[in-house]
Formats: C-alpha cells, structure tokens, sequence
C-alpha cells in the first residue's frame, strides 16, 4: 500500500477538533514494552531485529484497531516517506533513521501507531486532537491488553516492565501533550513556567520531542518518571498540570489584551505582512510567524480565517511536504521560494489586521468543547 495514498490529507488532519485545541494540539499515551527472552534492538544483530518484528507485526495487524492498516518495513519506506512521517509526528526521529528489521503500523484514522524496533521492541502510541489524555490512554490501554495475550513481555513483579532506557522502567507509559503558548512567550513568562513544571517532575521540551527547539511557539510536556506510580496517576496528574497550562496561557493572552494590544497586534501584523508578502522564506521562520497568525485567528484579528487553515499551513510548509507536493528533489533555496509562493497564494483571501479591532479585542476563557 502507498503510504501517500494511505495518509489523511494535511487538511482533514488539521481541522480536527478536540477540547481545549486553541491551546493543547493534541495528546499522546505511548507505551514501551519489549519481547521476554529477546535482546534490546539496540544491541540485538540484524538477524535478531528481523525474527523481532516477525514475530511482533502479525500480532499488532490483527488487533480490531488496526483494521484495514498500514504496515511496512522501514527499508521499505523512502526517505521522503520516513521524512513526513515525522513531521506528522506519527515517528520518532530516531525511528525514522532505521531500515531492516524496524516496522511500523499505523491504523485508518491515525489515532494508534506502532513502531518496532525503535529504541524498545514496541512503542505503541495513541493520538487524540485537543486535551484528551484518558481517551488516548483508554484506546491505549486496550491495544496493550489484548497484546499481552499475543506476546509475552519482559516483566518483573519487582521492576515492572522491562525497557532499554531505565527511564521508562515500570510502566513503560510516557504521558504528553502538544501545547501553544505564544501568550507565554511574548510575555516572557515561559522560562519562568518551564522551570515550575520540570519541578513538578515534569519534562518540556520542543516541537519534536527531546533535544529540539520549540519552533511555532510549540511545547511538548511529558512525565518523566515512569515506575512506582500506576498509569491512571500519570495520566490524572498531567491532566491536572495541562489544565493549570490552560489558565495560565488564557489569563496571559487577557493580560497582553488589556495592558500592551499594540504590542501583540505589532506582532501579528507583522507575522501576517511577511508570510502574504515574502517571495522566500524559511521553514522556521515560517513555523515561529505561523504561530502569530494562530494568536492572531483565536483573539479575533482574523474573522475569516479558520486555525484550521493556519493548522494545515503549519504541516504543508515543512521541508518533506514541500518536496512531496512538488515531486522532485529540492535544495532548501528552492523550497524557500516554493513555500513563500504557497503562503502568498493560500493567504491571499485574508484580509489584513485592521488596528481598530483592538478596541473589541478581549480574551475570553475558552469552553471546552462537547
């Protein structure tokens, strides 16, 4: 199966809903687990990996969840492909580098992925738009279950289930949302916030997980303990972090309403005259301007325009989907150029920031959706 042909279009992708989505983009439960008995994928040999997803693929593939999936081998999986995936945060960068002997499996609405033989024989994630950690934990959860019939883990009652990192020993759950805080930002509260969470036991890190920056003002926060606590603790205690997160970043975007609106409209109508204007742009910077415009579409400065449309822009101007729409190989000038044509075309339609909108701008908290 085509992997392009297979994949819900950018569009579709970005416009769906969830609680709470002008903040939290969405929430993940992934799960660590290994075979018993099989050695680690990072000190198994080649012939030790392939056996590994041999035996593992079939069992995820006939899971009710993953009915009419995708599954491949990574060496079967072009770089482009690998490349896209990670920008639709279906994989880890580390997943992406594989090729013989890793797989993944992706089902029909790309809520639930597996990857094998990443870092740990299995990790299973389960993807929900907008705060909705305890459904993805349930969806996961369930996945995990009828597994554990299929394949005997490596477990101990002493240490829990047994991973490569000892950092997921236990229950193997890693717990994480996908938060926009450009309020935070341009108040110049987020060091002070990040460092309050990472005390609570908490990790923050960048748009695609540890080690990376947080372009388009996108934060990802995670448990970082993963033994002597059960799963529904983890899950309960994030949710409770993510919704004091909420009200900070709600009662930050008021404050910079109330006392500095031509500060925030300066920054919004500056993203939006660079990214309808600009004949080359970057991907970063498209990202960081992008995010502005989101701002901007959430307090009112865009009446006619959906976060959808910006949700999207977000996805399609990333290198791998650049390259993927024009369907050859491009340097990165000539994606700055076709990417500054594709925001001038696509943003076209909309109306620039009017100043006195800012009179009427005031930021109500959001209420969550049904």
């Amino acid at each position: 199966m085509n992997l392009h042909e297979f994949l819900i279009s950018p569009d579709e992708s970005a416009r769906r809903e969830g609680p709470h989505n002008k903040i939290v983009m969405s929430s993940r439960v992934r799960l660590a687990r290994n075979l018993k008995g099989a050695a680690f994928p990072g000190w198994a040999k080649k012939a030790e990996r392939i056996k590994t997803l041999e035996a593992i693929r079939p069992a995820i593939e006939s899971l009710p969840q993953m009915e009419d999936c995708f599954s491949e081998t990574m060496d079967n999986l072009t770089l482009l492909d690998k490349n896209i995936l990670v920008e639709r945060h279906l994989i880890s960068r580390e997943h992406a580098a594989k090729n013989a002997g890793s797989g993944l499996v992706i089902n029909r609405e790309e809520t639930l992925c597996v990857m094998i033989n990443e870092e740990d024989h299995l990790r299973m994630q389960a993807l929900r738009p907008g705060l909705q950690l305890k459904q993805a934990w349930q969806a996961i959860d369930q996945a995990d279950s009828r597994l554990e019939k299929k394949l005997e883990f490596a477990f101990t009652p002493e240490m829990g289930y047994l991973t490569a990192c000892p950092t997921n020993l236990g229950t193997g759950i890693r717990v994480s949302a996908m938060l926009h805080l450009p309020g935070l930002v341009l108040a110049e509260q987020i060091n002070q916030i990040i460092q309050a969470v990472n005390k609570l036991g908490l990790a923050v890190r960048g748009l695609h997980g540890e080690g990376t920056e947080a372009l388009g003002n996108v934060f990802q926060v995670s448990n970082q303990m993963t033994l002597g606590e059960n799963e529904a603790d983890i899950v309960e205690r994030l949710n409770k972090v993510l919704s004091q997160l909420i009200e900070h970043e709600e009662n930050t975007r008021a404050m910079l309403l109330d006392k500095k609106p031509k500060v925030v409209f300066n920054h919004i109508g500056r993203a939006y005259g660079i990214l309808a204007n600009a004949h080359s742009i970057s991907s970063k910077e498209t990202m960081n301007l992008l995010s502005l415009m989101r701002l901007g579409a959430d307090i009112g400065l865009f009446p006619e325009v959906e976060r959808g449309l910006v949700d999207e822009l977000f996805i399609v101007t990333q290198p791998a989907h650049l390259q993927k729409k024009f369907s050859e190989k491009l340097g990165a000038e000539e994606r700055d150029l076709l990417r500054a044509d594709m925001l001038r075309e696509r943003l076209s339609p909309v109306k620039r920031p009017n100043p006195k909108q800012l009179a009427q701008l005031r930021m109500a908290p959001e209420k969550p959706s049904s």
